[in-house]
C-alpha cells in the first residue's frame, strides 16, 4: 500500500484517503488539514483519486465521520513527514477543489470518461422483483445499428453498441419484444407496517412508569422515498486479457463493492479493482453499485473493451433501493405541572442498511436475477453504537424522568436500503411534532417546553437560544393570532443523539398548499474545518429535508415491491420534488466551538 501521503521531488504533496468525494466538499476540507500539518499552501495538495489497489480501506463513505476519521488519520500521517508550524488553514472557508473547472464546463465527471475504444451498454432489468422473463425476440435489436452484442443471463436482457444513441435505439427494441410473468405482491405502505409480523427489540428504558395527571398520544408516518438524485447513476467496466476486472464508480464504498463484485463473479478480490469517479451525488446506498454491477456484467461480452452503462431516469425510480417507510407511535404522561415525567416511542420499520460488502451474497441488483442467481441479503440496522438505523434517534436528547423505547423490525418485499439520516428523520419528525403538540395542549410556549428538558445539555441551549434570537421567535409567537394562514415552527435535534447540535425555526404558510418560506438555523458542528463547507451541507440537508416532508414519496403505482418495477409514472412528472421556485430561504448559523 503506497503512504497516505507523499511529498514528491517538486514538491507536490499526494494525498491518499479512502474516503470518497461524492459532491459534499470532503475533498477540500481534507487537502486543508494536510495543507496545514505540513504548512503549506493549500494548492500545493493533490487529492488523489480513491482506489481500491493504491488507496488505504477505509470502508464506506457515510455518518458524517468521514472528516473527522480520515482527517485524524492524515494528521497521524504528516506528523509521520515531520512536525511544522501550522498555518491554519483549518477554521478557514476554502474553495471548493475543481469547482471552477466545472463552472466553465470541464469534464468532471463518470459520465465524461471516454477511454480510446469506449463501448456503450444498456441494461434491461425485470419490470417487477417476482418477475421473471418467458421470452424475447432480440432479432431486431441485434440487426440494429451498431449494435456489437445483445447479452442474456436469466431474466436480465442488455445490449451493446457502438454510441449512445444506437445502444438507446436497440435497448428499446428489447424491451418492446421481452415477455415477462410477475407475481402481484402487496403495496406495504407506511399505513401497512404496524399490522406486519416484527421482531421488537427494546432500544431504551429507564424509570418506573409514573401515574400521569395526563397522557398524551399521537401517530406519524414517513412514506417510503427515493434517492431521486437529478443525475442518473453510470458505471464503467473493462476484463482484461488477464481475467481481472476493472471498474470505475461514484460508489459510496468502493472496497465493499469490490467484495460484491468478486462474489458475484466468483473470482477473487484481488482480481477486481475499482476506481472511484465523482458522478451523482448521493447520501445512501443508491444504484451507484448496481449500475456497475451492469457494466461488469455485459463487458463481459466485449474482453478488451471498456463499456460504459448509464441507467435512465426510469431506472434510477424503479431500481433503486427506496428509503424506507416508517411508522412512530408516541405517548408522553404529564404532570400536574404540565412537566413531561414519561416518555414512550414504538418505531415500526424495515431495515434500513443493504449495501455491499456486508452479507454472504452481492447485494447487486443483476446479481439476484441472472443465472446462477444469487440470494438477495437481508436489509439490516446496523448496531446503534455505530449509528444504528430505524431507531437512529429515536431516543430523544430530552430529559425524563422515565423513558421507553422500542424498535418494531418487520420484513417487507420492497428493496430498502440507506438514505439520509436513517431512522432520525422520522423520528426526529415525530419527536418534534409531538413536542409542540404538547406545548399547545398544555399552553406552553414550545421554545420553554424544550428548554425546560434540556437543562443537562448546555450545547442544546445555545443552539435553541440563537436561532430563537435571530429569527425572533417571540416576535413570531405574540403574531400567531393572525388569521393569513402564516406561522412559524421550531425544532432541535442531535446528529446521531451523539454528534453535532441543530435547532431550526421554519416560517410556513398554509394556503392551497403548504409553504415553507424560510428556515433559520444555528448549528454547533465542534471544529468547522471548512465553515463555507459546513453551511453549505447544512443548507443542502434542509432543502432536501424540506422536499421530503411537503412532497416525496414512492407510491405503490411508482415503484411495486422491492424498489425494482417498471410503473406508470417513472419520472419526475410521477415523483414528486421541490422545484426552485418553492426553494425556501435558507439562513446558516454556525457558532463557535
Amino acid at each position: 500500500m503506497k503512504p497516505r501521503v507523499e511529498i514528491t521531488d517538486d514538491g507536490t504533496v499526494l494525498v491518499r484517503t479512502g474516503k470518497v468525494e461524492l459532491g459534499q466538499g470532503l475533498h477540500t476540507a481534507l487537502a486543508q488539514i494536510v495543507a496545514d500539518a505540513l504548512a503549506l499552501p493549500l494548492g500545493r495538495v493533490q487529492m488523489l483519486a480513491v482506489d481500491t489497489d493504491s488507496s488505504p480501506d477505509e470502508g464506506v463513505t457515510s455518518g458524517s465521520l468521514s472528516v473527522q476519521d480520515a482527517g485524524a488519520a492524515l494528521r497521524k500521517a504528516c506528523a509521520e513527514l515531520g512536525a511544522r508550524p501550522a498555518l491554519r488553514h483549518v477554521g478557514q472557508s476554502a474553495p471548493r477543489i475543481g469547482l471552477a473547472q466545472r463552472l466553465a464546463g470541464a469534464p468532471s465527471f463518470i459520465h465524461d470518461l471516454a477511454p480510446p475504444g469506449l463501448l456503450h451498454g444498456r441494461v434491461l432489468h425485470p419490470p417487477q422483483a417476482t418477475a421473471r422473463l418467458l421470452g424475447n425476440d432480440d432479432s431486431a435489436a441485434r440487426a440494429s445499428a451498431g449494435v456489437l452484442q445483445v447479452y442474456r443471463s436469466g431474466s436480465v436482457l442488455g445490449v451493446v453498441a457502438d454510441t449512445p444513441a444506437h445502444a438507446d435505439a436497440a435497448f428499446a427494441l428489447l424491451t418492446a419484444a421481452a415477455r415477462w410473468q410477475a407475481v402481484p405482491q402487496p403495496a406495504e405502505e407506511a399505513a401497512d407496517l404496524p399490522t406486519l409480523p416484527a421482531s421488537v427489540r427494546t432500544v431504551a428504558e429507564h424509570g418506573s412508569v409514573p401515574q400521569p395527571v395526563r397522557t398524551l398520544r399521537a401517530r406519524y408516518s414517513k412514506p417510503w422515498i427515493a434517492h431521486a438524485s437529478i443525475g442518473a447513476s453510470c458505471a464503467l467496466a473493462l476484463w482484461g486479457d488477464d481475467g481481472r476486472l476493472q471498474v470505475w464508480s461514484h460508489s459510496q464504498g468502493i472496497f465493499n463493492l469490490r467484495r460484491d463484485l468478486a462474489l458475484a463473479f466468483g473470482i477473487e478480490a484481488a482480481a477486481v479493482r475499482v476506481v472511484h469517479a465523482e458522478g451523482a451525488g448521493c447520501y445512501g446506498h443508491n444504484g451507484a453499485d448496481d449500475v456497475a454491477f451492469d457494466a461488469a456484467w455485459l463487458a463481459q461480452a466485449v474482453p478488451g473493451r471498456t463499456v460504459r452503462v448509464a441507467w435512465s431516469r426510469a431506472d434510477e425510480l424503479s431500481h433503486a433501493p427506496c428509503g424506507p417507510a416508517m411508522v412512530v407511535a408516541l405517548q408522553a404522561g404529564l404532570d400536574a405541572q404540565g412537566r413531561i415525567t414519561h416518555w414512550q416511542h414504538d418505531v415500526w420499520s424495515p431495515g434500513h442498511s443493504r449495501r455491499p460488502g456486508r452479507a454472504a451474497t452481492p447485494a447487486l441488483l443483476g446479481a439476484w436475477q441472472v443465472e446462477p442467481a444469487h440470494a438477495v441479503p437481508a436489509s439490516i440496522d446496523m448496531p446503534l453504537a455505530t449509528g444504528g438505523g430505524a431507531e437512529r434517534n429515536a431516543v430523544p436528547g430530552y430529559l425524563f424522568d422515565t423513558l421507553r423505547v422500542y424498535c418494531h423490525s418487520v420484513v417487507t418485499q420492497r428493496r430498502s436500503s440507506a438514505l439520509r439520516s436513517l431512522g432520525a428523520f422520522a423520528n426526529v419528525f415525530a419527536a418534534e411534532s409531538f413536542i409542540d403538540e404538547i406545548a399547545h395542549a398544555t399552553g406552553t410556549d414550545p421554545l420553554a417546553l424544550r428548554l425546560r428538558h434540556l437543562q443537562h445539555d448546555a450545547r442544546a441551549l445555545a443552539v435553541l437560544q440563537a436561532v430563537s434570537l435571530r429569527a425572533g421567535w417571540a416576535g413570531h409567537r405574540q403574531a400567531r393570532s393572525r388569521q393569513d394562514g402564516s406561522g412559524s415552527g421550531l425544532a432541535f435535534a442531535r446528529y446521531k443523539g451523539s454528534g453535532a447540535w441543530c435547532a431550526v425555526v421554519a416560517e410556513v404558510h398554509a394556503g392551497a398548499q403548504l409553504q415553507v418560506r424560510r428556515l433559520t438555523i444555528a448549528v454547533d458542528v465542534g471544529l468547522a474545518v471548512n465553515p463555507d463547507g459546513v453551511v453549505q451541507q447544512i443548507e443542502g440537508g434542509a432543502i432536501q429535508a424540506t422536499s421530503w416532508a411537503l412532497k416525496e414519496a414512492v407510491r405503490a403505482a411508482e415503484s411495486p415491491p422491492a424498489g425494482s418495477a417498471a410503473g406508470s409514472a417513472l419520472g419526475w412528472a410521477g415523483y414528486p420534488i421541490l422545484r426552485f421556485t418553492e426553494v425556501p430561504a435558507v439562513e446558516v448559523l454556525v457558532l463557535p466551538s
